[in-house]
């Protein structure tokens, strides 16, 4: 019997079992595909925003501007990239100018600091490849950049490490409640739990539906992207945005943690939640609203494009509430939710000490995760002292990231552990530069053949069948 089920290994569902492994509790995450930051949380725009778009009064301005607060120190203690980069939406009209007036009058209600509106020779001065057209900008210097599935397995990993289990390819199928609480079903298995939190993303309503409510519906929301080569990073240094619409913030050109230039993404409402094509429509509407906002810029270095769903709500707003005693709905967690998810957790913790849960602090409690061995960032003494340790490190794999061996073999041992070669690219970003993964794959298929100790033909590029090997063409003597 758990105490508390978490159905959703997300973002959200990270952040709330990182928090929740804090205490003298039996916690489980439930989640549907063979690895963690597997929905939105992979593909989104990487942005901890400021917190002056979502309306004032609403969770998501509450949760926005207080998880933006927190990320910092969050981030730190789970040795997550980060950086403070500043954002700017920009402004080519009279009409443009009102919008950007009123979101520093929403963003100052809300709590965000440090706004000011920049005229045209300012934020030139500050974003020189800005378009000429340009008029005006808000300015926020505490909008930031993260990677989410970075910050996903790392918050997973740490609350693993604090004694949390993690269950994958648990697709569930149908909840009863009990005496004691809830019986959550997959096809194959059930865990019998206290307090269930619903963090399910697109299927949060369905989720919800198995136990009665039916206050909500979650539609998704495609948006299309492209990554541009780490040639293109002094492109800009701020998060660009242009005034936003009714289905979100726009096209934006931002610079990544990694050194990238990512763009996107569009906005289309759509009806399958499995759909995540990327179509000549979304790549040219992304490439014609960014030439208007730069103004100039690399199209022909774009590395790859991708498209991600977001899980949108029927209320406006982001929806946390609890439809019955036990049971916690953390759903429509759209924009800002990555920037929201660390007070999200906060906030969830509260729920569940109302809702009677005895939240004993453990002693043992360790909120710190060791960061990633990144070799290509040391020192050369520093790397010549790890390879004496370990000759895997003198090994390059990834050549078009600098990534080892050493640090693959690493990852495959720490939680959540991977098992294909999609779970490797989102640890270490080896796959993830220019050739994307056209060396180095056979290379890492053989290194996770050897470390789980199964055949080279049974590794996978993203579980499921998606095989990629059948046979050997000849054998080596």
């Amino acid at each position: 019997m758990y105490d508390v089920t978490i159905i959703g290994a997300g973002v959200v569902g990270g952040m709330i079992a990182r928090r929740l492994s804090a205490y003298n509790l039996n916690i489980c995450i439930l989640e549907k595909e063979n690895d963690v930051a597997m929905g939105a949380t992979k593909a989104n725009s990487a942005i901890v925003h400021a917190g002056f778009d979502a309306k004032e009064g609403s969770l998501k301005a509450q949760l926005n501007v207080r998880g933006s607060k927190m990320m910092e120190s969050v981030t730190k203690e789970l040795g997550v990239k980060y950086k403070r980069n500043g954002s700017l939406v920009v402004g080519f009209s009279k009409e443009d100018r009102i919008v950007i007036q009123e979101l520093k009058e929403r963003g100052e209600k809300n709590g965000v600091e440090q706004l000011k509106i920049l005229e045209k020779e300012a934020l030139q001065k500050i974003e020189p490849n800005i378009s000429p057209n340009a008029e005006c900008a808000l300015y926020a210097p505490t909008g930031a950049i993260v990677c989410p599935y970075e910050l996903t397995v790392a918050a997973i990993g740490n609350a693993m490490d604090n004694g949390v289990d993690l269950k994958l390819c648990f697709d569930v199928k149908e909840i009863k409640s009990d005496t004691e609480g809830f019986v959550i079903y997959s096809d194959k298995s059930s865990v019998k739990t206290k307090y269930i939190i619903n963090a399910a993303g697109l299927y949060a309503d369905k989720i919800a539906n198995m136990i009665g409510d039916n206050s909500f519906k979650i539609h998704p929301r495609r948006g299309e992207y492209i990554l541009l080569d780490k040639k293109c990073d002094k492109t800009v240094s701020h998060t660009i945005f242009r005034t936003p619409s009714n289905k979100g913030k726009g096209i934006l050109v931002s610079p990544t943690v990694d050194g990238n230039l990512l763009c996107g993404p569009t906005a289309v409402d759509i009806e399958n939640k499995e759909d995540k094509s990327v179509t000549a429509d979304g790549i040219s509407a992304i490439i014609n609203e960014m030439k208007q906002t730069v103004a100039s810029i690399e199209i022909n270095k774009t590395i790859t494009s991708f498209c991600g769903l977001r899980a949108v709500g029927d209320t406006g707003d982001f929806i946390i509430n609890s439809p019955k005693n036990g049971m916690i709905n953390v759903a429509a967690i759209e924009s800002p939710g990555l920037s929201a998810s660390p007070a999200i957790a906060e906030y969830v913790e509260e729920m569940l000490a109302e809702q009677g849960l005895l939240l004993n602090r453990k002693d043992n409690y360790n909120p710190q995760r060791k960061p990633m061995n990144m070799f290509k960032e040391m020192t050369l003494d520093e790397k010549n002292e790890i390879i004496k340790k370990d000759k895997r490190y003198g090994k390059i794999v990834c050549r078009c990231e600098g990534i080892t061996e050493g640090e693959i073999v690493d990852v495959i041992n720490q939680n959540p552990r991977p098992t294909d070669l999609d779970g490797i690219k989102r640890r270490t970003r080896a796959q993830m530069g220019r050739c994307q993964g056209g060396f180095c794959s056979p290379y890492i298929i053989e290194i996770l053949a050897r470390e789980m100790n199964v055949n080279y033909e049974d590794i996978t590029k993203f579980g499921g069948e998606s095989y990629i090997n059948t046979k050997k063409t000849k054998e080596r003597n």
